[in-house]
Parts: C-alpha cells; structure tokens; sequence
C-alpha cells in the first residue's frame, strides 16, 4: 500500500467530520490511528505498567534486604551457643574484677597498705589522705593523694609495687620535683574504685 504524502496537502482538514470517520481519506485515517495506538500505548504504560514496574524493582530492593537481614540473623544464630559461652566467660572475669575492688569496710586498710609498699620502698611520707570521692555511672572513685620524697629508683620500685597488688589502684598526675640533698619530690593520686551496682 503505497501513501502518497503530498495527496495530505490537497485535503481541507475543516470539511472533516468527526461523524463520518469512515469517509476520511485513508492518510488521515491511518495518520489519526498512529495517533491514537501511541496515545493509549502511552496511557497504558504509565497508567498500568509503570507502577506494576516500580513496585516489581521495590520488591527486588526489599527482597535484597531480607536476604542480607536472613544472612546476618542465620550468623547469629548459628553461633549462638558460641556467644552464650563468650557471656559466661566475660561475667566470669567481670565477677573476678569486681572481687578486686575494695568494698567500704577494705578501703582504710589500702592506706596503710600504700603507706606499707612506699616505706619498704625507701621513700619518705609527707602527705597520704583521702579526696572527695566521685561517683561515676556504676562505681565511685576513691582517689589518695600521696606526697613523698626519695629517689627516682624508689618511685619506679613504688609504682611496680602498687601494680602488684591484689586490688584496683591506677595512679594518676604524676608530679615530680627535684629537692634538697639530690632527693626528689614526688606527688601522685592513686585512685581504687568502688563498685555500686545499678543503682535505683
């Protein structure tokens, strides 16, 4: 079927009528029905396939997830009794931890023990008192400020000692000054800690 182009400007568009669609010549007739066919292919798609298409790519999206979400449970899961056991260990030495720190009645004893470890160590007490103590979130704070004078080798003796003991202390603010008769001054707050359980 051969269309001839040129045959669309002969034709006066105004004597078309819309009743009698069958009378159009045939260009019109299959120019409108392009038309049309693109018009409802257009609707079509977006009107009932674009959305079906999206929520076929969310699916993919969401089916993506849950596989990773699976993946990563199924991990968990199969080494569950491997984490209970890490659990048990981890409370274990937490429990042994918390058997190291003093409890009220213990914490005047750690003085003279301080006092005990410094003079056995060569040095010379000037200051050994308590602070104010800080409660923290689960523990208080128990800081001493300790003041002696000695040599440097008895500092390193002293500090070595302490780490020796079986409870907690950590020394903070390490101070040291030079003073008379080649002896130094040495000033230092040992902290102990408390623990308080959850509190109310």
């Amino acid at each position: 079927m051969n269309i001839d182009l040129k045959s669309l400007q002969d034709i006066d568009f105004d004597e078309l009528d819309l009743e009698n669609v069958g009378a159009w010549p045939l260009p019109i007739k299959l120019l409108v029905g392009v038309i049309v066919a693109a018009l409802v292919s257009f609707l079509s798609y977006n009107l009932l396939v674009a959305s079906e298409i999206e929520a076929y790519e969310l699916a993919q999206k969401k089916e993506l997830e849950l596989r990773k979400s699976y993946r990563e449970k199924y991990a968990v899961a199969s080494n569950l009794e491997v984490y209970r056991q890490q659990m048990e260990e981890m409370e274990e030495k937490f429990s042994q931890l918390l058997k190291r720190l003093p409890t009220s009645s213990e914490t005047p004893g750690l003085i003279e023990d301080l006092s005990y470890i410094g003079t056995s160590s060569g040095l010379t007490f000037h200051k050994v008192a308590w602070m104010p103590e800080i409660e923290k979130e689960f523990y208080t704070e128990l800081p001493i400020q300790i003041e002696v004078v000695g040599t440097y080798h008895d500092f390193g003796e002293f500090v070595s000692k302490v780490a020796d003991l079986p409870r907690i202390i950590s020394l903070h603010d390490f101070n040291i000054k030079s003073g008379n008769d080649q002896l130094l001054q040495f000033s230092v707050v040992a902290k102990t800690y408390r623990y308080e359980g959850e509190r109310q």
